[in-house]
C-alpha cells in the first residue's frame, strides 16, 4: 500500500469514527429525551403549557417519513457534512431542548416539524457519508463501528436520568432544567464534530480552482439529485404495488409500533407506576440503559448466529416474536392498565401481580432483544431482495415504520396499555409470518437459480 493510499484509508477511517462519535452526542440527547419526554410533560406546573409527549413524537416520526423523500434531493446538492452539520441544528438545538427549560406549546410543536425534517435530512446525509469513506472491503468494519458508537447512546444519558431522579416522586422545575440543559450542551457538541469532518476522497478530484469549480459543482449536482430522486420515486411507486413489499410492510409496520411502546411509551409506564415507589422516575433511566443492551447483544449475537447454515433469518425473526409476547404478557400482568393514559394524577387500576423492579427490567431488555431481531432481519431480507433497488427498498422500510410510530404515539395516550399490547401481538404475529412467506418464495427461487426473484421491480 503506497503511502498517498494508506493516508487515503486513515482518513476514511478517522471520518466513520468521528461521524460514529457526533451520532453518539446527539442521540444521547435524542434517545434520553424521547424516553423521558411524556414524564416531564406531566410534570410541568405550567398552566399555559398544554402539549403532549407523545403527540410531540408522533408529530416527529410523521413528519420524518415524508421528508425522506425531500432529502433525496437536498443531501447529494448541499453535500452530506454540510447536510449532517444543518440537520443536527434542527434536530435538537433549534428550541426542542430549549423548550423544556422554559415550556411553550406552540415552541414544543413547532420545534418537533423541525425535527422530523431534520432527522430525515440527517439519516440520509449519514447513509450518503459512510458509502462515500468506504468500499467493498470496508464497509462491514465501518457499518460495524458507526452502530457501535451509536447503541452506546442508550447508556449514558439514561444512566445519568438514573443518578440524578433517584428517589425522587416528583419531577422539580430545577431538575427538569439541569437535565436539559446537559442534554443541550450534549447535543450541541454532537453537531459541532461534523466540522472536524474531512472532505472525502471522492471529491478530491476535481481539478477546476474551488471559485471555478464551485457553482459548476453544485449546478451538476442539483441537476443529477434531480433526475436521481425522480427515478428513485418511480421506483418506490413500482414497489409498493408488488407482493414482496406489500407482505413486508406488515412486518415493518409492526416494528413502528414497538418502536414507539420501546422508546417512550414503555418508560412512562414505568415512571407512572406508584408501586416501585420513590425509584419509578430513576428506573426510566435504568430502563433505557436496559433496552440499550438488549439491542447489542441482539446485533453481536445474531451476526455469529447467521454465520451458521442451520440458521435462517425466519429462526430470528420467530426468536424476536416469542421474546416480544413474552415481555408483553408480563407488562400486562405486573404494569396498571391505566398507566400510559394518566396525566395529572396517578394510575388507578391495579395489576394482576405486585410490580416487580426485576420483572420490569426483564421485560425492557426483552424488548430491545426483539426490537434487534426484526430489524436487523428486515434490513437483511431487503439488501439480499433489492441488492440493485436497495435505496428506494430501505425508503419504503423507513417510510412505513415511521407512520406506524407515528400512529402509535398519538393514540398511546388515550388508549388503555392491554389493548395497545393486544395490537402490537396481533400485528406482530401476522407480520412474522407475512416474513416467513417472503423467505420462502427467496429460498425456493435461490435453490431454482433464478436470476429475478418476483417482488423486484425492473
Amino acid at each position: 500500500m503506497t503511502a498517498s493510499t494508506q493516508e487515503m484509508a486513515d482518513m476514511r477511517t478517522y471520518n466513520v469514527v468521528i461521524l460514529g462519535i457526533g451520532f453518539l452526542f446527539i442521540f444521547t440527547a435524542f434517545t434520553t429525551c424521547g424516553n423521558i419526554e411524556q414524564t416531564v410533560v406531566k410534570s410541568l406546573d405550567n398552566a399555559t403549557f398544554t402539549g403532549s409527549g407523545y403527540h410531540s413524537l408522533g408529530i416527529i416520526y410523521g413528519v420524518f417519513s415524508l421528508a425522506n423523500l425531500l432529502a433525496l434531493t437536498v443531501v447529494p446538492v448541499l453535500g452530506p457534512r454540510f447536510t449532517m452539520f444543518f440537520s443536527g441544528i434542527l434536530y435538537r438545538q433549534v428550541g426542542y431542548i430549549a423548550v423544556f427549560i422554559t415550556p411553550s406549546t406552540w415552541s414544543f410543536y413547532f420545534t418537533s416539524v423541525l425535527i422530523g425534517i431534520g432527522a430525515a435530512l440527517l439519516w440520509t446525509a449519514q447513509g450518503y457519508f459512510l458509502l462515500e469513506n468506504s468500499d467493498v472491503t470496508t464497509i462491514n468494519r465501518n457499518t460495524g463501528i458507526f452502530w457501535a458508537l451509536l447503541q452506546c447512546s442508550m447508556l449514558f444519558g439514561n444512566l445519568y436520568v438514573y443518578l440524578g431522579w433517584k428517589g425522587k416522586t416528583e419531577i422539580s422545575d430545577q431538575d427538569r432544567k439541569v437535565m436539559f440543559i446537559a442534554l443541550l450542551v450534549t447535543s450541541v457538541l454532537g453537531t459541532l464534530s461534523f466540522l472536524i469532518l474531512r472532505k472525502s476522497p471522492l471529491l478530491e478530484e476535481e481539478v477546476l480552482p474551488e471559485e471555478e469549480r464551485r457553482p459548476l459543482l453544485y449546478k451538476q449536482r442539483a441537476t443529477s439529485a434531480i433526475m436521481e430522486a425522480k427515478k428513485d420515486f418511480k421506483t418506490i411507486l413500482c414497489l409498493f404495488r408488488t407482493k414482496t413489499i406489500l407482505l413486508l410492510s406488515i412486518c415493518m409496520a409492526y416494528t413502528g409500533l414497538e418502536l414507539s411502546f420501546c422508546s417512550g411509551v414503555y418508560g412512562t409506564c414505568i415512571g407512572a407506576t406508584t408501586h416501585f415507589g420513590d425509584e419509578a422516575k430513576a428506573l426510566i433511566g435504568i430502563s433505557g440503559i436496559v433496552v440499550g443492551f438488549g439491542e447489542i447483544v441482539g446485533g453481536g449475537l445474531f451476526g455469529l448466529v447467521l454465520k451458521n447454515s442451520h440458521f435462517r433469518r425466519t429462526s430470528v425473526v420467530f426468536l424476536g416474536m416469542v421474546v416480544h409476547f413474552v415481555a408483553f404478557y408480563l407488562i400486562f400482568l405486573s404494569i396498571p392498565d391505566d398507566a400510559p393514559v394518566v396525566f395529572h394524577t396517578s394510575p388507578l387500576h391495579t395489576p394482576y401481580m405486585s410490580p416487580s423492579v426485576f420483572i420490569a427490567m426483564l421485560c425492557s431488555f426483552l424488548l430491545g432483544l426483539g426490537d434487534s431481531c426484526f430489524n436487523t432481519q428486515l434490513y437483511s431480507i431487503l439488501g439480499c431482495i433489492y441488492m440493485d433497488q436497495s435505496a428506494p427498498a430501505f425508503a419504503i422500510f423507513k417510510f412505513v415504520q415511521s407512520i406506524f410510530a407515528a400512529m402509535a404515539f398519538f393514540y398511546s395516550g388515550y388508549v388503555l396499555l392491554s389493548w395497545q399490547l393486544l395490537v402490537m401481538v396481533v400485528l406482530g404475529f401476522t407480520g412474522t409470518l407475512c416474513f416467513f412467506v417472503v423467505e420462502k418464495a427467496q429460498n425456493t427461487l435461490a435453490e431454482s437459480h433464478s436470476e429475478h426473484y418476483s417482488g423486484s421491480c425492473e
